[in-house]
């Protein structure tokens, strides 16, 4: 359905591609979202601060002190301290 050929040159036609650039314009589309869905994902992971230390939901007090001491954070004497602190409790 082609009259490009009329005086001024305009018209009705099939345009860019033959008739198929709906679907290219499609894939463009999906694309783009994809792009901005790994992007915010990113974004917001990282807000999260998912590179933090993960820990076990339910996680005993005694085993978070237990990995503190382990990791160095806290001295000997800080460590038995808390310790006979959540042996009273």
């Amino acid at each position: 359905m082609m009259w490009y050929g009329q005086p001024g040159g305009w018209g009705w036609g099939y345009g860019m591609m033959g008739g198929f650039g709906w679907v290219f314009m499609l894939l463009l589309v999906i694309v783009v979202v994809a792009l901005v869905v790994g992007l915010l994902r990113d974004v917001f992971i990282g807000m999260r601060g998912h590179h933090a230390t993960p820990r076990a939901s339910g996680s005993s007090a005694r085993a978070i002190l237990d990995e503190r001491y382990a990791r160095g954070e806290i001295d000997a004497d800080e460590y038995k301290r808390r310790r006979a602190d959540l042996d009273l409790h």
